[in-house]
């Protein structure tokens, strides 16, 4: 598989999460496959690594992130899918109130033992957060990088006060899988909110 083959299947993934939420993709946000090479440094060291973004959120910032669910569903849409498949949409913000991060989530519950798929679903505490406590310290793998040009919905999710009419700042993203005893478990969108980075740590 050629490079260009890989970016191309990187949109599409993000495409499908999108739409899950969003039924009108593009109103959401335009898509284009990058190298960690062509992402602004900080963004690099936030997207361009196989940990989960909880993790690197929270080093980032100095401090704890909260979880807001935007939206979820119980299950997976489509006859192929199980019923213990869950999705959700989610913000995080730091612990200055500032949104920091948004993302959309599949996991297939089944994976998850009753009392973590219970946590997940209450949506008080970040996925990695989650999975990190239960001791499920699962390896992210499958990260193909995005350049995100936000459209009217992903601006008004990250408080873009010109979310209708005005030209959005680029951002940065990636989608990226886990798998769970090698049966595929976990897809996710997540998308670094435009913007200056404090960077924290070094």
């Amino acid at each position: 598989m050629t490079a260009a083959d890989r970016g191309a299947g990187d949109v599409e993934r993000a495409v499908r999460l999108a739409t899950i939420f969003h039924p009108q993709p593009g109103r959401f946000a335009h898509f284009r496959a990058v190298s960690g090479e062509a992402l602004p440094r900080h963004f690099r060291e936030l997207l361009d690594h196989a940990s989960h973004m909880t993790v690197v959120m929270e080093r980032f910032y100095g401090g704890p992130v909260g979880v807001v669910v935007v939206a979820e569903h119980a299950a997976g849409g489509g006859p192929e899918d199980r019923e213990a498949w869950y999705e959700r949409e989610i913000l995080l913000r730091s612990a200055a109130g500032r949104i920091v991060q948004h993302g959309i989530v599949r996991i297939d519950l089944a994976c998850t033992p009753p009392a973590v798929a219970a946590e997940i679903r209450a949506g008080r505490t970040p996925l990695g957060r989650v999975l990190i406590a239960a001791g499920m310290l699962l390896k992210v793998h499958c990260v193909g990088l995005l350049a995100v040009d936000p459209g009217p919905e992903l601006q008004g999710l990250l408080g873009a006060d010109d979310a209708e009419t005005g030209a959005a700042p680029q951002a940065f993203g990636r989608v990226a899988e886990i798998a769970v005893s090698g049966v595929p478990a976990v897809e996710l969108l997540e998308i670094v909110a435009p913007g200056p980075l404090p960077k924290v740590l070094p």
